[in-house]
């Protein structure tokens, strides 16, 4: 309890000293560019999912350029990146995004990945009134402080979980139980809480529930406790190497569900490949697939599958949510900019507070927090090896392979 209270104090302290007296940055581009900053997670335990951040933030960098740049007051400009890795530590991350201010003298700044970093971040643009879009952090703790520069186009953490709990209990025969693991951070607290609600929403019972070290390479208690519950829902609120470590356990003990979903995990290409025929049946929380029917406005690629063909030709491998979101955080900045007709900062962030629009990835709107609330969450299930929507039925392409078989016939 020392230990947690120490931590809270010196985050605090941290968030503090990065508000501090508050400074306007000027509107300035290098010549004919204009460059965005971003700390991203490029080593450390979530550089998985901070690869997949940068593949999405260049893809749509590398797409404006080649199709003529960003039209500003009449004038073309071309779009740059500058990145540095936060190795992981929402601290660095501040500390880069200060320097990206300061000393790069970026115009406007792309958020990091996860919440915990974006919480930072989100302090030091505030200072400097920077505008940044951030498409990673989906903690509702960070659009709940009052900050006027942050914008996130994802759902939020909350959600994250809620349409696997809704198919389950619209299943034959219906799941009458659920079990919740979560790693301790901002993030995965909140999607837990969120799938709680949503359980007891639904008439399931909530027949485990705990949290874990976010640092932990052993989730074999965890697995433990879960099997006593034998519940029919399993669910994991965290981020990939949770997922990874927690359903590899879930096969060394035989633990039989039918249904076992994860909040972050099998949309990944890592997913698949790093469990062969054991990540089939697997239901996935997303914020995108590569098969959502939206379309979008002009100006940049407007459906699922022209990014999905796109993306894939560039990459050589399918976009996941990740990837998508973070595009579609590049394409608020996109029209915020040319709608405001400037690179002043205030007057890009007054365009991005006041932005509706919809894209390949869905509708970007933000609420008076700068929070997306008017995005959908959808169900992707791994059948024979390919990701496919499965729930909601209005933006399904298959049906939920139900129940899962247990691990000797997969």
């Amino acid at each position: 309890m020392q230990s947690r209270l120490v931590s809270f104090i010196l985050a605090l302290a941290l968030v503090v000293t990065l508000l501090g007296p508050t400074a306007s940055a000027p509107a300035r581009a290098a010549g004919n560019t204009i460059v965005f900053g971003a700390a991203v997670s490029l080593t450390g335990r979530e550089s998985k999912e901070g690869r997949l951040t940068q593949e999405g933030y260049d893809f749509w960098k590398d797409y404006v350029n080649s199709h003529g740049g960003l039209t500003v007051g009449g004038k073309k400009y071309q779009v740059a990146i500058k990145y540095y890795d936060d190795e992981d530590n929402p601290q660095t991350s501040a500390r880069l995004v200060e320097k990206l201010i300061n000393d790069d003298k970026v115009n406007f700044i792309l958020g990091p990945y996860g919440s915990s970093a974006t919480f930072t971040t989100a302090a030091v643009v505030e200072r400097y009134k920077v505008p940044m879009v951030e498409a990673n952090g989906a903690a509702e703790a960070i659009f709940n402080q009052g900050y006027k520069y942050t914008f996130g186009v994802l759902a939020p953490a909350r959600r994250y979980l809620e349409g696997i709990l809704d198919m389950g209990a619209h299943m034959s025969p219906p799941a009458k139980t659920v079990a919740i693991s979560s790693a301790n951070d901002a993030f995965s607290l909140e999607v837990a809480q969120g799938a709680a609600a949503a359980a007891k929403e639904h008439g399931i019972q909530v027949v485990y529930q705990d949290k874990y070290p976010v640092t932990t390479t052993d989730l074999s208690t965890v697995v433990s406790a879960i099997k006593a519950a034998n519940p029919d829902i399993i669910l994991n609120a965290g981020h990939l190497t949770d997922a990874l470590l927690l359903h590899k356990g879930l096969k060394e003990q035989n633990v039989v569900a039918k249904i076992y979903g994860y909040s972050v995990g099998p949309d990944t290409p890592d997913f698949r490949s790093a469990l062969g025929r054991d990540a089939n049946y697997v239901f996935g929380a997303a914020q995108w697939s590569t098969t959502a029917k939206y379309r979008g406005i002009p100006g940049f690629i407007q459906t699922s599958a022209e990014y999905t063909r796109e993306f894939k030709a560039k990459y050589g491998h399918d976009p996941d949510y990740h990837n998508a979101e973070s595009t579609a955080g590049c394409l608020a900045f996109q029209y915020a900019i040319e709608k405001a007709g400037s690179l002043d900062p205030q007057r890009v962030r007054d365009a991005l507070a006041n932005l509706d629009v919809m894209t390949f990835y869905g509708r970007i709107k933000f609420d008076q927090r700068g929070l997306n609330m008017y995005k959908p969450m959808v169900v992707n299930q791994i059948q024979n090896g390919e990701l496919v929507t499965v729930w909601p039925a209005a933006v399904a392409v298959a049906k939920p392979e139900y129940p899962t078989p247990v691990w000797a016939r997969r």
